[in-house]
């Protein structure tokens, strides 16, 4: 059972190759869309400020035109300095994230050291490429990463298409059925001198478009305190709100809403 290689999923792929995310579901191979038999998980946006990112969700899951979770968990940890959130088929997209975790720690085990932002981003790519045979059947989990690169001390954003094709995004980004409603948001709402605060405040608001306009986003549920998971990556490391944290956010941006329904308008000038 020696590894023989920094790459856990390759480790893996050698000696139990049914534990991929791609192989589990090889049953259902055979053609035809698969893609209404599970819950799929909606919006995730990005943004940077000076010294890091912010990575928020909304907590709906849909499965067809039902709403399958009010609560869903679609941003998380990578490692230390980086957070990875979902957008596609639930089940696939947990378990690659999962994955991809024990990937980031078996290579730092093996190595001694820590993967670079870029190399992190690559290794991700690789495995959203391995289960390019059951996106083509309608299963498709494609994240959004994000993480702070110690080389530069800034904020990065990379994201994927179903087939690993890796791209980096400049200042903000979106994936999911909301995506272009939240990413519209953020473009008018951006600038380049937030402060962590005011990036977390945008992509709420990013949030809450995007929920007014695509049924599978979920906007804050202030009855059951159901808030967007936000998470910010900076040189202090990765840290993740708490509902208590984001709440004063989240009744900032609903309060403001009843004066202003469509939200903060950008400068002319």
């Amino acid at each position: 059972m020696t590894s023989g290689t920094s790459s856990f999923t390759d480790f893996l792929s050698q000696y139990a190759p049914e534990m991929l995310p791609g192989r589990r579901l090889a049953g259902v191979q055979g053609g035809g869309d698969h893609s209404g038999i599970a819950p799929h998980g909606t919006t995730i946006v990005a943004a940077t400020f000076p010294g890091g990112v912010v990575m928020a969700g909304d907590r709906r899951a849909t499965a067809g035109n039902l709403i399958s979770q009010r609560d869903a968990e679609k941003v998380f940890q990578g490692d230390e300095y980086s957070t990875v959130g979902i957008a596609g088929t639930m089940g696939i997209a947990v378990e690659l994230v999962r994955l991809f975790q024990l990937e980031l720690e078996h290579y730092e085990k093996i190595e001694g050291t820590v993967l670079s932002l870029e190399g992190k981003a690559n290794r991700l790519a690789h495995m959203i490429r391995a289960n390019l045979g059951l996106a083509m059947q309608g299963l498709v989990a494609v994240p959004l990463f994000a993480g702070f690169d110690p080389g530069n001390e800034r904020g990065r954003i990379f994201s994927y298409d179903p087939t690993g094709a890796r791209s980096e995004e400049h200042d903000y980004y979106s994936v999911g059925s909301g995506s272009l409603f939240a990413r519209g948001a953020l473009k008018k709402l951006f600038r380049r001198d937030f402060t962590s605060d005011e990036a977390v405040t945008a992509a709420i608001q990013a949030l809450y478009d995007a929920a007014e306009d695509d049924s599978a986003t979920g906007g804050p549920d202030l009855y059951r305190k159901i808030f967007p998971i936000v998470t910010v990556v900076d040189e202090n490391g990765f840290s993740r709100y708490t509902d208590d944290d984001v709440a004063p956010f989240v009744d900032r941006v609903v309060s403001a809403r009843s004066g202003r329904p469509d939200g903060p308008q950008a400068p002319l000038s």
